[in-house]
């Protein structure tokens, strides 16, 4: 996602990011050896880190369902390594890096082999120097920053959400077809915002459109006034304002200033992509964001996962990213009984392999089944196909365009298939 975000403020200098370096590469250690002590007893062991709180929040409960619903059929299946995962350790990410700190520590203190988050890209940039350097497999169903692709992983760090450079080509590709050619972006200045508007702004250029403004905000000011004035000064024909929660005070700045979708064209990405979103601009007139457009990872129409996850949590509402991390857990999973074994730093060199180039299935169960024969798998997720790169994370993506019409509902007009843009 999504939905993403960096809350670590870019005024954040060297020294400081050098003494967290140091302060990671500290807790790593005394993490790997508790990690290391629970290694052999043939119990696989996850916890995650996922927002239970913060700007977030709405993106916790289908997270931590679609792991839980993960776990649930992987121990009627058998479990791992002939052995039931026990309950996932929780972790709040909170959108604050120090509580998503605090959580990583507690939940690698208690020995698990995997850590299944963080949902926020920079919440992820917080916690996966201790998460990797205590040599424990991490796997993000929402994590889209292009920034991650090239981490300094070890070979650790996974995801079963695409990278926003297949995402901004759609938003750009949704913005030039509704026939705008002057554009402004403005976005969170952290490693979501940034990399989804640098690669949009890519995409319109090569597109033929003009980028008027491409501006950067902090995410943790609530004064949006000069940002809104300098969209205006740009005289844009379509404005893409990629954001979370804060997102609703730019939009009705945009709205006040002449420049809403009544006036130009408005455009969104996940970090908006809301049900409540119309009400949240102006509670009083749903009709506010009518003609909003936006983009956002989704899954393919998979109609028998989303009855089934419903049916595990009858209050679960929203169902953003559940079906990437339901996919993260089950390839951790396979990857484990396809290594025989529940060590991380063995384990972790199977995960690519169990999503292409092998026999075609579709659940845990089968794919077990198919392992357990001696054969190579080609694990279909929940989410859809996933052919993980080397880099461990699809090499394209199921893009949404969605929209909110007259009466404040939002709707899927089409999904298109992305793959990376040179």
């Amino acid at each position: 996602m999504i939905t993403t975000t960096k809350w670590l403020r870019p005024a954040i200098g060297f020294a400081a990011l050098t003494m967290l370096a140091a302060a990671c590469s500290s807790s790593s250690s005394s993490s790997s050896s508790s990690a290391a002590a629970k290694i052999g007893d043939g119990s696989l062991k996850v916890g995650y880190v996922l927002p239970e709180t913060g700007q977030l929040a709405f993106l916790g409960p289908p997270q931590i369902d679609g792991l839980k619903y993960a776990v649930q059929l992987i121990n009627q299946a058998g479990g791992v390594l002939g052995k039931p995962i026990p309950a996932p350790v929780t972790g709040d990410e909170a959108g604050d890096a120090s509580v998503a700190q605090q959580s990583a520590d507690r939940v690698l203190s208690s020995g698990v082999q995997a850590v299944i988050g963080a949902a926020a890209s920079g919440m992820t940039l917080a916690i996966i120097n201790k998460v990797v350097g205590a040599n424990v497999v991490e796997c993000s169903g929402s994590n889209t920053a292009p920034t991650l692709t090239a981490y300094s992983d070890n070979g650790y760090y996974f995801r079963t959400a695409p990278s926003d450079a297949l995402q901004g080509p759609v938003l750009a590709n949704t913005i030039v077809g509704d026939g705008h050619t002057n554009v402004a972006i403005v976005a969170r200045a952290d490693d979501y915002g940034k990399g989804l508007a640098d690669a949009t702004a890519k995409s319109l250029q090569q597109s033929g459109a003009t980028v008027v403004l491409n501006q950067t905000y902090d995410p943790n000011t609530t004064d949006f006034s000069a940002l809104i004035r300098k969209v205006a000064a740009a005289k844009p024909n379509a404005v893409a304002v990629i954001a979370f929660e804060e997102g609703k005070q730019i939009l009705k700045g945009l709205i006040e200033a002449g420049y809403g979708p009544s006036k130009v064209g408005v455009y969104g990405a996940d970090g908006l992509r809301s049900t409540d979103l119309p009400k949240l601009v102006d509670p009083k007139n749903p009709a506010v964001l009518a003609g909003m457009k936006g983009t956002a990872p989704t899954s393919v129409d998979n109609p028998q996962f989303t009855a089934a996850i419903q049916q595990f949590d009858p209050k679960l509402k929203q169902l953003q990213y559940a079906p990437q991390v339901f996919d993260c857990m089950n390839i951790i999973a396979l990857a484990a009984e396809q290594a025989k074994t529940n060590d991380p730093k063995v384990f972790k060199t199977f995960i690519n392999g169990v999503t292409e180039g092998g026999t075609k299935c579709t659940s845990y169960a089968a794919c077990k089944g198919l392992v357990d024969a001696g054969k190579n798998i080609a694990y279909q997720g929940a989410s859809g196909t996933l052919n993980f790169t080397s880099v461990g994370e699809p090499g394209q993506a199921t893009i949404e365009v969605y929209a909110f019409d007259k009466a404040g509902k939002l709707s899927t007009i089409k999904t298109v298939q992305s793959k990376p843009v040179s």
